[in-house]
């Protein structure tokens, strides 16, 4: 019991105290008063050395309420600095009247054992009946405020703890500094930060002032003595220094000076701050003064911030945007004078072969024209681009037709002809941009490689000629011949990617949920460099088919076969090279396009790529995606517009196109796009296709100028069946062999669309329902059981699925399960879904060969982004400050931080606040961004560099908010305690509830996560300050983390209170049932939680999917 160990505590300390009385008083009947202050310094250095001898035994005792015993021993009853009022005792003082450690033990057990103090008994103090008062022994010192002394030849042993000796004789008033409880006959000295002089008569009340207690009838004699008890403030708060003075001394109190400011129970008074108001007899200096400015400071700052937190990133891309303009000017300037240029070679040559021709014919009677001949072909092949000043002023271009004298040529032309061949000679050094740079004179100069220092500027440069001349050479391959097509083709230089061939064969998928089916008897292949479109009706499994491809049909029973590369290899283990675009335009809406495009860049490109070749491919697909006048703009969210859905769509598709993958699915990419949009996108994927990339598309109902552009078909219909695979060009010949024919103006596809909609009728003896058994049949395949009821109408395709299945016709009628069947079957399923995952995670081996950037560099990746969308959003982080500060200006005058309590009552109020507060803005970190996050880590994107990246930008509000907050509340209530106490403790809150907040996000839907973060901490706070009776109970609350935070702030606060407040820190804590030690243990506690639900959340960022 900590009762029993705070009235040992007690005993001991004040034990120490008197022991050196012993040897005054001893020494009383000698002693004159010319040596009464050689024997209290005597006295005084044998206290410090008994204080010593027993510091281990109230290190054990007095443990929980006290840091540091010495410390507090110094600061209770260290009189040295003063002894004024002991030497006055001593004077007029006969005989022994000091408490010994058995009359101080049972005073405090009677302390400590009463009942709590109430507004009515708060100034009482009754103490148990002992030899000396009792109810037939009575003496004057048995009164409050007096004290008795033993007989004249009896010695008393103040070490001796087990008998009260028999004080009745020479019974006087108290003196000043002691006090005299009534029900004990001796005194006790009083702690320092006490005001303990004697006592005077009111004789209108009949009380004596300022303890309280009235004179005891019956005796006339008697008068008012000293202080009568010393207790927690709230039963001897008259003895405590009142507030506005301070008292050196027991015996003397001084009114604060102006400037100052004393609180109650002080020993000194404590110099104001600046810009404060302190009056003379002040209790506490009055700082809401800093609060006001602080508020209208920090107000005025986030006010900044809201309005203008856009012109940061702004700025900053108008600089890049006139960068990039001016590359792209030269560049196009640059490709205009080659172009002049190749048109007048163009023009040489074939003058000089008319010329050749007239020559010939001119001479063909001379032996040598054979010779003169040849020596005018090679000087229209060679000489042609080395003496080009010479043949120039002679031969006409096509835009001049006589021909002028090499004398008449001037300095300015050779120069100018000079600047054209360096063009021309310039035009296809890539390798210049990163090992050559050009100085001041224009002279090339070697850099070692891995130390470019190309700029901005120059990679612009560089990648906007490139462009350039990819549009002259797709320019120049419209007009190809067939000789010319195969040496392109055959030309080593034409980057291709690695080939994936996706085959697949009798593919089937079934909902483990429901046992629905979703693909049928898929058979077929998709093929590089080739563009296959999946069409079919609603419900028809088009995404279904193009995730099961994607290696992203989880939850569902899959049988079959795929292949890639004809090895049964999973589709995963190419993840870095392929592409997935989803059906929803999943894009970060706080960021531009640019900005979209090159973070998947930056991320999923090789490392091995230098950062011109990545502008180079950012520049490409911008340019192919026709998305150059929105590159700066925000691609916007619901909230705030950004660009038109069109726009959107492109940018969703060129996040998979900027990694150059090698295999793109791309899930209805054209829905919503206008017949140019959907013209731009496919001409973009059909560059890809040329370039070995495996294409394969949701279409819905394309127009048939797209139609025209696919290679292959695939064609669903209800149920997952294949009604036709294979080349687009073909599938209106294989109808047509089934009797369906399209009409005249009418798109192949909307008609094949509709009849498997079952909306038209086909011109042919046969329904849309067979059309799937026809393609089996067509190509050979086993026809499922299901399905041949369908075909028995007709004899010969009956006869044909005898023979090809070999089984009679029948039909599986499978039994329903009962309720308590599905609710298991729901929960396997959940199980398996979750273990398919992990193993998919963990078992998956990387075949693409292409070696990403690592988590630190896609950490660096991450921060950027997310730094990038905390400034945009940085009005949200505004109005959460402002929420903060208006939280701590209105909770900081009603928290009662009283002395009787020190906070107990007042500061769950802040740990409401503060942990509501971060908890709601901590849930936007993951709740926001879910759809993205689960596109990018399915891509390979790490997890763990995105989970750390969000937790270090989110670090910022974690060290600012308990300023912003602290920055009003202590302004306004001013607790003892230290403001670096206060923000290390909200600090680790903060750390706590961000970690919860985490995993809420993660786990909830946003509806029912900010529910849970409202509810937590008003439950858990309510529940830890209610009086806990059972143990179950007890241990429960010592579990929840708002029990940490408080016990922080409250023993943090508590040991600002010494001295004279010694016993009331040692109530309130064991009545709070806290200690003192476990302020860095609670901390502690508060940042393990934190890390412990971080690592809860980051596990369930890698196992929780959307359905």
């Amino acid at each position: 019991m900590k009762n029993t160990r705070i009235s040992f505590t007690f005993m001991a300390v004040l034990l120490v105290g008197l022991s050196w009385e012993q040897f005054v008083l001893g020494q009383n009947q000698l002693a004159s008063p010319a040596a009464l202050p050689f024997i209290l310094s005597m006295a005084n250095a044998q206290l410090s050395n008994l204080s010593s001898i027993i510091n281990a035994e109230l290190s054990s005792h007095f443990r929980f309420c006290s840091r540091d015993t010495d410390v507090d021993w110094n600061r209770a009853f260290n009189f040295s600095s003063n002894l004024d009022f002991l030497s006055s005792c001593l004077q007029k003082m006969n005989g022994q009247r000091l408490c010994t450690a058995a009359e101080i033990k049972f005073y405090f057990d009677s302390i400590i054992l009463q009942a709590p103090p109430t507004a009515s008994t708060a100034s009482f103090l009754k103490l148990k009946l002992n030899n000396n008062c009792n109810l037939t022994s009575w003496a004057s010192g048995c009164e409050p405020g007096w004290a008795c002394s033993v007989g004249p030849d009896q010695l008393v042993d103040l070490t001796n703890s087990q008998q009260i000796p028999s004080r009745i004789h020479d019974c006087q008033a108290c003196c000043d500094g002691f006090f005299c409880p009534q029900g004990l006959t001796c005194m006790i000295p009083c702690p320092l930060g006490s005001y303990c002089p004697l006592a005077k008569l009111n004789e209108t009340t009949g009380v004596c002032e300022p303890y309280l207690y009235q004179l005891p009838p019956g005796r006339p004699n008697h008068t008012c003595g000293g202080a009568n008890m010393w207790a927690d403030v709230g039963r001897s708060g008259e003895i405590f220094c009142s507030d506005g003075s301070f008292c050196p001394s027991t015996t003397q109190k001084i009114p604060c000076d102006n400037g100052y400011y004393c609180r109650k129970g002080s020993t000194s008074q404590n110099r104001c701050f600046k810009l404060t108001s302190c009056d003379a007899n002040t209790a506490n200096q009055n700082i809401h003064a800093y609060g006001v400015i602080l508020l209208v400071g920090l107000s005025t700052v986030l006010l900044i911030i809201y309005n203008f937190s856009d012109q940061v990133l702004s700025a900053r891309e108008r600089r890049l945007a006139k960068s990039r303009e001016a590359a792209a000017n030269s560049a196009k300037t640059t490709a205009k004078a080659q172009q002049r240029w190749k048109a007048a070679k163009k023009a040489a040559m074939k003058h000089a072969s008319g010329l050749q021709v007239q020559l010939s014919r001119k001479f063909s009677h001379v032996k040598s024209s054979d010779t003169e001949q040849f020596k005018i072909l090679d000087q229209s092949k060679s000489d042609m681009d080395n003496d080009l000043s010479t043949s120039y002023s002679r031969i006409p271009t096509t835009s001049s037709a006589s021909s002028v004298p090499i004398e008449g040529r001037t300095d300015s032309q050779t120069g100018h002809m000079g600047m054209i061949h360096e063009i021309e000679e310039d035009h296809d050094d890539h390798e210049g941009l990163h090992n050559e740079t050009r100085n001041e004179k224009g002279i090339k100069k070697h850099v070692p490689k891995g130390k470019h220092s190309s700029t901005h500027s120059q990679m612009f440069q560089h990648a906007y000629m490139q462009l350039e001349k990819e549009k002259v050479q797709q320019q120049e391959n419209q007009n190809l011949t067939f000789s010319s097509v195969i040496k392109m083709a055959t030309n080593p230089e034409n980057k291709r990617r690695p080939p994936i061939e996706v085959s697949f064969k009798d593919l089937n998928l079934t909902l483990k949920t429901k046992n629905k089916h979703l693909l049928r008897c898929v058979t077929g292949n998709i093929k590089p460099g080739r563009i296959t479109a999946v069409m079919g009706p609603s419900g028809a499994g088009k995404t279904t088919f193009l995730s099961a491809l994607a290696g992203k049909a989880i939850g569902c029973k899959t049988t079959g076969s795929i292949l890639i590369n004809g090895k049964n290899e999973s589709i995963l283990s190419y993840k870095r090279i392929m592409g997935f675009v989803p059906q929803d335009d999943i894009v970060h809406g706080n960021l531009t396009v640019e900005e979209n495009l090159w973070f998947s860049a930056n991320c999923r490109l090789s490392v091995e790529l230098s950062k011109a070749d990545k502008v180079l491919i950012v520049e490409r697909v911008i340019e192919f995606l026709g998305l150059q006048t929105v590159r700066n703009s925000l691609v916007g969210t619901v909230e705030k517009r950004g660009i038109s859905g069109g726009q959107r769509k492109r940018v969703n598709v060129g996040l998979e196109m900027v990694i150059e993958p090698s295999i793109l699915l791309l899930d209805e990419p054209t829905s919503g796009l206008d017949s140019s949009s959907s013209q731009l996108l496919l001409r973009a994927l059909r560059r890809e296709a040329l370039e070995g990339v495996t294409i394969s598309m949701v279409v819905h109902q394309p127009s048939y100028t797209l139609y025209k552009m696919f290679d292959d078909l695939v064609l669903l219909a209800k149920g997952g069946f294949t009604v036709y695979h294979g080349p687009a060009r073909r599938v209106e010949e294989y109808f047509a062999g089934l009797g369906i024919h399209v009409p005249e103006r009418v798109n192949p596809p909307d008609h094949f669309i509709d009849i498997l909609e079952g909306i038209m009728t086909p011109n042919a003896d046969i329904s849309y329902e067979e059309l799937p058994v026809r393609w089996l049949l067509h190509n050979g395949y086993p026809v499922p059981a299901d399905l041949q009821q369908i075909s028995a109408r007709h004899t010969t395709s009956m006869a044909d699925v005898e023979r090809t299945n070999g089984t009679s016709n029948h039909v599986l009628v499978e039994p329903q399960p009962s309720l308590a069947g599905e609710l298991w079957q729901g929960m396997r399923s959940k199980v398996e879904e979750h273990h398919d995952k992990l193993r998919m995670l963990l078992k998956t081996k990387d075949l693409s060969h292409r070696r990403t950037p690592g988590i630190l560099k896609q950490y660096k990746f991450f921060l950027g982004r997310i730094g990038k969308q905390r400034l945009r959003d940085s009005r949200i982080q505004v109005i959460d400050y402002l929420t903060l500060l208006l939280a701590g200006a209105c909770l900081g005058p009603i928290s009662d931080l009283s002395d009787q309590s020190f906070g107990v009552y007042g500061y769950p109020f802040t740990i409401i606040a503060v942990s509501l507060l971060g908890k709601i803005a901590a849930l936007r970190t993951f709740s926001l961004d879910k759809l993205e996050y689960w596109r990018e880590s399915s891509s390979g994107m790490s997890s763990l560099a995105y989970f750390l990246a969000k937790d270090t930008v989110d670090h910022f509000n974690t060290v600012i908010k308990p300023l912003v907050y602290l920055s009003m509340f202590y302004s306004f209530a001013n607790p003892r305690s230290s403001f670096t106490d206060h923000y290390v403790v909200l600090l680790c809150l903060l750390y706590c509830v961000t970690g919860m907040a985490y995993s809420l996000a993660i786990l909830l839907q946003p509806g029912a996560a900010q529910l849970w973060s409202a509810i937590f901490p008003v439950v858990l706070t309510l529940f830890i300050t209610r009086p806990q009776t059972s143990s179950a109970m007890k241990t429960l609350s010592n579990l929840c983390y708002p029990k940490w935070a408080l016990e922080a702030l409250v023993t943090a606060n508590a040991e600002r209170y010494d001295g004279v407040w010694l016993i009331t820190r040692c109530g309130v804590l064991n009545g709070s049932g806290f200690d003192i030690h476990d302020w860095g243990q609670c901390l502690l506690l508060l940042m393990v939680t934190g890390v412990i639900f971080r690592i809860l959340s980051y596990v369930c960022l890698l196992i929780v999917r959307r359905k």
